[in-house]
């Protein structure tokens, strides 16, 4: 069956107010802004996701 292969796990993303505090968390954070929103994104550490809203 397609999509049986190994699976990533999901990580949910936070949605904060300020994303100020989240940026020093883990030193690989990349504040990006995406469609008018800004995001915290992590490729080594994906658990630090993060959304402003």
């Amino acid at each position: 069956m397609p999509g049986d292969g190994p699976t990533r796990p999901v990580t949910d993303m936070k949605i904060k107010n300020s994303l100020k505090a989240l940026k020093g968390r883990h030193r690989d954070n990349r504040m990006v802004r995406r469609k008018g929103r800004i995001y915290i994104i992590n490729k080594t550490a994906p658990r630090y996701k993060a959304r402003q809203g």
